[in-house]
């Protein structure tokens, strides 16, 4: 299009627009005025067959509001326009356009309404003049005339005409035509791309990129931010050089976590290779890591983060908090999240990390491999993650895309001969739990087991080693592969040295190995070692057992699953905020799906059951960027014991509470203690059953601390439950004497095995944080029962409380009950795993709160197996060490499966489950605070509370 060929242009116009381009330039950015397209008819506007949405995805390429090529509209779809109503604002002072016109828009399923003047509708008319007029001229930039080539000859651009009659002699009874009018020209402006698709239109209807987004809900009120510009805060600067002096950097580390077990398809179901296919697919992949205090805790989240965001350029990683520019020293983000699709989420008390992989079987012991049956044929995907809600495993589920490459790398086949005298256990100041149980009946040794030659699984080559850090603590992703769960079947033959497992890659012959390397732990026992060779045994599991893992997680679908994603999101964007290094466009700011299609659920995991959900966290400033700490775990905690009527049931990492307004503020303890005696003073049966770890420790690392931290620990557990006047027992013995026996019971866990000939045993460590009341609610979630986690201010905690809708009918206190069909399905799986799955247990546990289910099978259960494991192998804790010295004195005396393994097997024989009764006299004369001049005792109370 050329000069000549237009009409001629007002010759003090165009002087007029160049007096002040410079200005114009500026105002109208011409990098960004570039349009395109023709006339569009109004009947092929009108085809509903072209009609489509924008997808999700698309807030992830926003541009620039004036950037050329924009998806703003949904294509082939009209916008209507209705002028609904006209205010009149009287004044005694003059108002050139006292007339407020709302003007209703339609555009597909999308309705929005925006108020303006005619004084605004002016001011829009001048700039799309000035718009037109700019767009003839042929400005000597290679940009300016390559897009007004893009006009098209013919183009009808003839803009409509605004009524001139002054807004002031408008009469009431003329409104009716003013509106028509209005409408008119609106409505024509709109169907001309030229300016339909000018910044200044989408400006004045209040639409935007993000506007037409079906999974954003309704549309909202848009609008451009004016932002004050300002300065740069300066970040605080890491001592020494950035930390490259003061401390000894290691990478710890790099686990490799596999998602499925038993490996047989070699990195397949590996996380950071499930990560990397999807984000090849297209997935967009968001994570959060907690950024570790390097003096305190050694995790290497750098780590992490550089090697996952070098899988893919759609893995992007943050890591929060700067603990120095931010001045949180103390506390962590301690939440567990995986969402996908902002459909499916995933929460609890599971963290992405070696050992915490189990089971229902608690294994002891996995020293086999995995062979395949010769002439079994394997299936596109596999499922062999057994799983169960009070073990659960997070399970991945995706179509098979082939096996990646398999390598061998001798490297990563360990040589015991490296290894003497690296790995030893910490040697711990003052007295030291883990010593003497070191000591007691386990042996230790530094040689290791390689994995079997024969083994399904084969090593990654070194290019395959830049893997993923130990995601422990805390890992949170955005999208991720939806889970599944699928059964285990095991068959023994009658020598029960052989298994065969049946599963979807065919049948496996051989002892399975489930822990591979690093895997396969016993913190115990030793700290991780050479974590950059993850494949390669560090403890010998010919002679040591793992230590296994109890926990659960849960996974919710619909609104609930939107607002894990709404705290994900905002967690994200204060991030991205907050830390300079983050404000890249790299790095995009995050939005949240509608509520409105909540329920638009695409896929959800099997079994699923409906309820009502409601979304909980621990959250303040510091975590969130909110004003006001939020602890609503807490609240939902107290609620849902005050209000129980039969029974609670609690699993739980820690168990600090009973508020003394000094050291200890949470309520939960003093909460269960008056509910009881409320139950006391009304005569009726009330029941607390409460599970939690024989030794407490921190995340997975309990030797982190050292013997003087899980001393503390303990010596806060204890306080809550039966030291003090302060404990539950405290208050209760107080007001009832000994009939509290009739109302609560703690109680732990343990299991044994045959390990290469020889009987052993080892607690079984509970990481849940679970609380089911009545058969109706449940509480799932990260928070333990501590200040840390419940208080708001301290570490960030996620969970979720459910309450039924759907019930079954069911027995409660001998009478007929509606119990919720979750609370009851998950309460009897916590109680089968724990008391064992006899089929003559089936009857007893149905009534919770029965004297014949609580005294006859529960108590009777935990105190037998407790007086077994005690007569066979004098475990610690145990009630019979009260000091150091008779601590001394227990381990020096024999052990019955040492001096007639025989009779100790056929003791054990009389074991149920894993249940076993809490030692409340464990060092109880000792105090168990850290000792003055220990480091342990120079950091403030509230680390272990």
């Amino acid at each position: 299009m050329s000069l000549s060929s237009e009409r001629r242009v007002n010759t003090s116009a165009l002087k007029k627009i160049a007096a002040d381009m410079s200005n114009l330039i500026e105002n109208l950015d011409t990098r960004e005025l570039h349009f395109e397209g023709e006339e569009v008819d109004a009947d092929v506007l009108n085809d509903p067959k072209t009609t489509v949405g924008i997808p999700f995805s698309a807030i992830y390429n926003t541009q620039g509001f004036k950037e050329p090529h924009i998806q703003t509209y949904l294509t082939g779809c009209p916008i209507k326009v209705r002028v609904l109503e006209v205010e009149r604002f009287t004044s005694t002072k003059k108002v050139p356009s006292p007339n407020v016109y709302t003007i209703e828009f339609t555009h597909g399923e999308f309705t929005w309404q925006v108020k303006r003047k005619f004084k605004n509708f002016q001011e829009f008319h001048r700039e799309l003049l000035r718009y037109k007029a700019f767009i003839r001229i042929p400005i000597p930039t290679r940009s300016h005339t390559v897009r007004r080539q893009t006009v098209k000859r013919g183009e009808a651009r003839q803009m409509p005409s605004l009524p001139r009659t002054s807004e002031n002699m408008v009469r009431e009874e003329h409104f009716s035509s003013r509106r028509k009018q209005l409408e008119d020209y609106l409505t024509k402006i709109l169907k001309m791309p030229m300016y339909r698709n000018y910044h200044g239109t989408m400006e004045f209807i209040g639409v935007s990129q993000l506007s037409f987004i079906h999974d954003l809900g309704p549309k909202g009120i848009e609008g451009m931010i004016m932002k004050r510009s300002g300065g740069h805060r300066i970040p605080g600067l890491n001592c020494c050089g950035q930390g490259r002096v003061c401390y000894r950097w290691s990478k710890r580390l790099s686990p490799e976590i596999f998602m499925k077990r038993p490996v047989v398809e070699g990195n397949r179901w590996r996380l950071d290779c499930i990560l990397k296919r999807k984000a090849q697919q297209g997935v967009r992949i968001f994570v959060m890591l907690y950024k570790e205090v390097e003096l305190a805790l050694g995790i290497n989240s750098e780590y992490s983060k550089r090697t996952l965001m070098r899988l893919h350029p759609n893995i992007k990683v943050m890591r929060h908090p700067d603990h120095v520019s931010s001045s949180v020293y103390l506390w962590a983000h301690h939440e567990k999240l995986v969402v996908i699709d902002q459909s499916v989420a995933f929460v609890g008390g599971i963290d992405l990390a070696y050992g915490r992989w189990d089971d229902d079987e608690h294994r002891l012991t996995d020293v086999g491999s995995v062979k395949r049956i010769p002439g079994t044929k394997s299936t596109s995907t596999v499922n062999l993650t057994p799983t169960a809600e009070s073990t659960e495993a997070l399970v991945l589920k995706t179509q098979s895309l082939g096996n990646l490459p398999q390598h061998r790398n001798s490297d990563d086949i360990l040589d015991s001969s490296r290894m003497k005298g690296i790995g030893k256990p910490k040697k711990f100041s003052r007295f030291s739990i883990y010593k003497h149980l070191q000591k007691h009946g386990l042996h230790h040794a530094d040689s290791v087991s390689s994995i079997d030659s024969e083994s399904g699984y084969c090593n990654p080559s070194r290019s395959q080693q830049n893997l993923i850090q130990s995601l422990k603590p805390h890992l949170k992703m955005f999208h991720h592969p939806t889970g599944s769960k699928q059964g285990l079947t095991e068959c023994e033959d009658d020598k029960g040295s052989i298994r065969s497992l049946k599963t979807g890659v065919g049948e496996l012959l051989g002892e399975t190995r489930f822990w591979h390397g690093k895997d396969y732990c016993n913190f115990v026992f030793k700290d991780w070692v050479q974590l950059d060779k993850p494949f390669a045994d560090f403890i010998d599991r010919y002679t040591t057992p793992r230590m296994p893992w109890h926990d659960i997680s849960s996974v919710v679908h619909g609104k609930a699953a939107r607002d894990v994603a709404r705290h994900f999101i905002q967690r994200w964007n204060f991030t991205k905020i907050m830390k300079p290094k983050y404000r890249s466009l790299s790095y995009p700011f995050l939005l949240p799906k509608s509520q409105r299609t909540a329920s638009e659920m695409k896929y959800q995991v099997p079994e699923s059951v409906c309820a009502n959900v409601q979304v909980l966290r621990s959250a303040a400033d510091w975590s969130a960027g909110i004003k006001y700490h939020e602890e609503s775990i807490h609240n939902a905690y107290v609620s849902v014991i005050e209000n129980s009527k039969h029974y609670i049931y609690i699993e739980n990492q820690f168990f600090i509470s009973c508020a003394d307004d000094k050291v200890v503020s949470n309520k939960i303890g003093d909460t269960i203690a008056r509910r009881i005696l409320k139950a006391h003073r009304d005569s009726k049966r009330y029941r607390v059953y409460v599970v939690i770890p024989l030794l407490p420790g921190f995340e997975g690392d309990i030797s982190t601390g050292g013997g003087n931290a899980l001393q503390a620990i303990m010596h806060f557990n204890y306080r809550t439950m039966c030291r003090g006047d302060n404990s539950i027992l405290g208050q209760l013995k107080a007001e009832i004497g000994d009939q509290w026996i009739n109302y609560i019971s703690f109680c732990g866990l343990r299991t044994y095995a045959e390990l290469d000939g020889n009987l052993v045993t080892e607690l079984i460590y509970v990481h849940s944080k679970l609380l089911i009341a009545d058969d109706n609610t449940v509480i799932i979630g990260s928070a333990n029962i501590n200040d840390r986690s419940m208080l708001g201010k301290r570490d960030s905690e996620m969970a979720i409380i459910v309450q039924d809708t759907e019930t079954v009918p069911s027995v409660m206190d001998g009478k007929d009950y509606k119990a919720g069909r979750f609370a009851q399905s998950l309460r009897l799986r916590c109680f089968r795993v724990v008391l064992g799955s006899s089929a003559d247990l089936s009857a007893d546990l149905q009534d919770p709160v029965s004297d014949r289910f609580f005294k006859e099978v529960w108590v009777s259960t935990a105190a037998r197996n407790a007086t077994i494991f005690d007569k066979v192998f004098r475990c610690l804790p145990s009630d019979e060490v009260t000091n150091l010295a008779q601590l001394r004195d227990f381990i020096a005396k024999s052990k019955l499966v040492t001096q007639d393994a025989a009779k100790a097997a056929e003791e054990l024989k009389k074991i149920h489950g894993f249940l076993v009764q809490f030692p409340f006299r464990f060092l109880d004369e000792e105090n168990l605070l850290p000792s003055v001049g220990t480091k342990e005792s120079m950091v403030p109370m509230e680390v272990w509370t």
